[in-house]
């Protein structure tokens, strides 16, 4: 079974994310903020991360800072629409 870490300080939005990926077959994990995010990434394994931009405890760039060696597949998820915000998270 596939397993998506979702990061976002928005409980609400998390939930809604999970419940429907959970739905479809996946099996989900979610956290409100950044730090939390850092240790479930050392503790388990997951084949995707959606990931917020702004988080309490870490940033979603200082996040991907930490997972980028990994290897693990990142979709960002954010209000954020600057080019510059962009361009950051590619």
């Amino acid at each position: 079974m596939i397993k998506i870490l979702i990061v976002d300080d928005e409980k609400a939005i998390g939930d809604l994310i999970e419940w429907n990926l959970s739905a479809a077959g996946y099996q989900c994990t979610t956290v409100c903020d950044g730090l939390e995010a850092l240790d479930r990434i050392e503790a388990e394994t997951y084949d995707l991360i959606l990931l917020d931009i702004m988080l309490p405890g870490a940033s979603g760039y200082d996040i991907m800072e930490y997972i980028r060696p990994l290897a693990i597949p990142v979709i960002f998820i954010t209000a954020k629409h600057e080019v510059r915000d962009r361009v950051k998270g590619l």
